[in-house]
């Protein structure tokens, strides 16, 4: 008989009895089994997730694009690589110095140093260096030791630099190691680690492991072609650059890179992981929420994996995991939205454009050197190196398109953040890195993480400010690789 019979039939429904706790429970006994409960649902849930989740998109979809002017042509693309040559001219510097001549600037507050940004009393320096003894055409003369080339890929130019090893031992052959640099920075940053890495013998390094380095320019950075339509974001780029090493004729090869260089190569990681020999970062984006399991690691850190250095390089929490990234992240919140309008000031004004460039050579460099009058700036850099890099931004134009890079990239980062990277990788853990990242934490997303190390020393700007640290770790990550 069903509860409708039993209505009709003028009995009561049965009462439902009220849930049961065990004998003498109290208000906190009822309370623990709740939040038992509660913590079983959550582990059921993960578990669920992860049987779920984790054979999904094993490799990013390998597609196609188009970022020039107008419709696609239906005729073949030029596929030539033409040799480029950096050049400039007395109307590009009498045009810079009159723009420094009128600059103006705003005084900045009394003992105030970096901690509001770039310190215009020194920026004053800066200038009058760039305006009466900085020589661009020297700087010019130096960046083309290098054979520079240009090809056409997906309707851009992309400009790269190509360094073949002056000589090799006997039965030797190159090892193709394709290099991406990220922002503010350029294909520049390579310049100081390019020798030892192609000409080891003559650098004090063995020449075990000689490589054959491609630095090319992301797309809208410094003299590849800026995208004429919306969407060109990392994922894009790694196509591009996997691309451009197809046309150069390697089959498999080695890739490198920081920051948008680390994303961009850990993309194509993800995308043609048959071509990718091997992996190597010195920043790594990982998310997916780990940083939660910081409330708990102080208490136990050895449970979580993190060893008494990571700790080290990660304590404070509130000032190293919290409001350090905070304090950086201002441009990235701008740039990631509207690019543009801050892009017409800086792509206007060349004390604008090294301020807003110099100081994150600064604090990016080491967070400390914001607490210097300086920026301690010259601690780690020639201001010819400096400003180099910003006359690559200026000379070019492209600081906004380099600025774009950010707002078609949001999202990104969780988007791809969940694909595993099958490829064999090695970390460099720079202890100035903007956020350290603890080996635990990079093996959930790199699984066959082969090298880590802890970098004795250097930030941000590795291959410029550590060239030699960074070719060290780059070698010793091959080796392991290619063990007799």
């Amino acid at each position: 008989m069903n509860k409708g019979d039993l209505s009709m039939s003028g009995l009561p429904p049965p009462r439902e009895e009220p849930r049961r706790y065990p004998p003498g429970a109290g208000c906190e006994e009822r309370a623990g089994i709740m939040w038992l409960e509660i913590l079983l649902a959550s582990v059921l849930a993960f578990v669920v997730y992860w049987f779920v989740s984790r054979d999904k998109e094993e490799t990013l979809p390998l597609e196609d694009g188009w970022w020039g002017p107008g419709a696609r042509p239906t005729a073949p693309e030029d596929e030539s690589i033409r040799p480029f040559k950096v050049e400039t001219s007395d109307e590009e510097i009498k045009d810079l110095h009159r723009r420094i001549d009128g600059t103006r600037l705003t005084p900045p507050l009394e003992d105030s140093r970096f901690h509001y940004g770039f310190n215009s009393n020194y920026l004053k320096k800066i200038l009058s260096y760039w305006r009466n003894e900085f020589d661009w055409r020297k700087q010019v003369e130096m960046l083309n030791r290098y054979p520079h080339f240009k090809t056409r890929i997906e309707g851009l130019d992309i400009h790269f630099v190509h360094v073949k090893p002056p000589q090799l031992p006997p039965g030797r052959t190159p090892k193709p190691l394709l290099m991406v640099h990220g922002w503010p920075g350029s294909f520049y940053e390579f310049y100081k680690i390019i020798p030892l890495l192609t000409d080891p013998a003559n650098h004090g390094l063995s020449e075990e492991h000689v490589f054959e380095v491609i630095c090319p320019s992301i797309p809208g950075y410094a003299f590849s072609e800026a995208a004429s339509k919306k969407g060109l974001n990392s994922v894009a780029t790694a196509r591009i650059f996997y691309k451009l090493m197809l046309r150069l004729g390697f089959r498999e090869f080695y890739i490198q890179g920081g920051d948008w260089g680390a994303l961009i190569c850990t993309h194509m990681a993800q995308m043609v992981p048959s071509h990718v020999k091997g992996l190597h970062l010195n920043m790594a984006f990982i998310l997916n929420g780990r940083i939660l399991t910081l409330f708990l690691v102080r208490h136990c850190p050895r449970l979580f994996g993190f060893t008494q250095r990571d700790m080290e390089l990660m304590l404070p929490f509130k000032e190293k995991i919290f409001y350090k990234p905070l304090r950086e992240s201002g441009y990235m919140h701008i740039q990631s939205t509207k690019p543009d309008t801050v892009g017409c000031a800086l792509n206007d004004s060349p004390a604008g454009l090294a301020a807003y460039i110099l100081e994150k050579f600064s604090t990016w460099t080491d967070s400390e050197f914001q607490e210097l009058e300086d920026g301690g700036l010259e601690r780690k850099f020639s201001l010819d190196d400096l400003l180099t890099n910003v006359m690559l931004y200026w000379t070019t134009g492209t600081i906004t398109s380099s600025q774009r890079f950010y707002k078609e990239n949001r999202g990104q980062l969780f988007k791809q953040d969940r694909v595993k990277v099958s490829v064999p990788t090695g970390l460099a853990a720079f202890p100035c890195e903007l956020m350290h990242i603890p080996e635990r934490w990079v093996k959930g997303k790199y699984p066959r993480l082969v090298s880590y190390s802890y970098m004795p020393r250097g930030g941000h700007f590795a291959a410029l400010e550590e060239p030699e640290l960074l070719a060290r770790d780059i070698r010793k990550f091959v080796g392991l690789l290619e063990l007799p």
